[in-house]
């Protein structure tokens, strides 16, 4: 499970190491929480890549309302392919989700501990992710998943799924083609921090 994240860093940044014209205006958070709103990088109608800004948690256009994306935060990669509230995005709305680290908690329920998750080798990365479109006109809000897999031996002790972390040289394998290969445990280095306090 991925349920909170860390995006603080430069817009200018971001929109270097990912190649995207322009930006969007947001706000940088240290605690990213479902249903926040927060830049997603995907491809235009012309195959090229744009940062748009997204709801976190997703929604699929035949949801009752939005309060569906509430369950919808994270996607299994064993399932995203079949599972009715992914598969139409899988095929041709998929996205990177820009972030500085992740968390994951640990530890008895009366005494959880949260850890700062990023990989060794870069203080910005992406995690694949999908989007969706719910709604109509003015009135259509777009919102996104993340997907997870299964643990890698960094991670197994702490939880037992992990948000599938993106290679720089792997965006354009996932937001293109869809390679399902991509989604997998991280096999580079991981820093895991706890925090001060909880």
């Amino acid at each position: 499970m991925c349920g909170r994240y860390d995006l603080s860093e430069n817009p200018a940044a971001i929109r270097a190491k990912f190649r995207v014209p322009s930006m969007p205006e947001f706000k940088l958070s240290p605690d990213v929480r479902p249903t926040n709103i927060e830049p997603i990088v995907r491809l235009d109608h012309e195959a090229r890549r744009e940062c748009s800004l997204a709801r976190w948690g997703l929604v699929p256009h035949w949801a009752p309302d939005l309060k569906f994306g509430a369950k919808c935060f994270n996607a299994r990669c064993e399932t995203v392919a079949t599972a009715p509230s992914y598969r139409s995005a899988v095929k041709s709305r998929r996205c990177l989700v820009p972030m500085n680290a992740f968390y994951e908690w640990s530890g008895p329920k009366d005494h959880r501990i949260k850890h700062r998750i990023t990989p060794a080798s870069q203080d910005l990365f992406a995690l694949a992710g999908l989007w969706e479109r719910w709604g109509h006109g003015d009135d259509a809000v777009e919102t996104y998943t993340i997907i997870t897999c299964a643990p890698n031996e960094a991670i197994a002790p702490i939880h037992n799924r992990m948000p599938v972390i993106l290679d720089d040289a792997d965006f354009d394998a996932w937001l293109c083609a869809a390679q399902m290969d991509l989604l997998r445990p991280y096999a580079g280095e991981l820093v895991i921090n706890p925090p001060v306090s909880r």
